[in-house]
């Protein structure tokens, strides 16, 4: 505690006392929600700032698309945006957890349909199989279904 504190250093039993930078900083992240996660200790709360990031909006999710994808075609990134959306409010209504809501997995399936893959596959591999559980791989599924279409081919994504 004494790193994070007032005092600003790292005793080290045995050996030596260690002082701080001044700038020395310490950023924590946590996926609050996430499997294997819990709540934090007050102690260690109260050592930070904290900065409460939303969920991500259509805008949001579409900015990453196309940073990674400019010559995509709008209608096909809005779409895979949209799967990523319609996950996200399945996540937060606890309908599915939030193994399939994978950002990079998109990303990686998207990527992957110009090396040939259909982009059914791809979101099979990149998103869907993220789940193991039967029943909620039907529900992603469904929700895939509904965004990206089975005919689907790479001349659909890229021209």
């Amino acid at each position: 505690h004494a790193t994070l504190d007032h005092r600003r250093r790292i005793d080290i039993p045995g050996y030596n006392r260690i002082l701080l930078h001044p700038a020395t900083r310490f950023i924590g992240t946590m996926n609050y929600g996430y499997a294997g996660t819990r709540e934090l200790n007050e102690a260690l709360v109260s050592r930070f700032m904290v900065i409460d990031m939303p969920e991500m909006d259509e805008d949001s999710v579409l900015f990453v698309l196309r940073q990674h994808f400019p010559e995509g075609k709008k209608s096909a990134l809005k779409a895979f945006a949209g799967l990523f959306l319609d996950l996200q409010i399945k996540a937060y209504h606890g309908e599915i957890s939030t193994k399939s809501l994978d950002l990079r997995g998109l990303v990686s399936a998207v990527k992957a349909t110009r090396s040939g893959l259909s982009p059914i596959e791809a979101i099979q591999m990149g998103i869907i199989n993220k789940s193991f559980d039967v029943f909620e791989k039907e529900i992603i599924e469904d929700v895939v279904s509904t965004r990206i279409p089975s005919s689907w081919t790479g001349k659909d994504i890229w021209g």
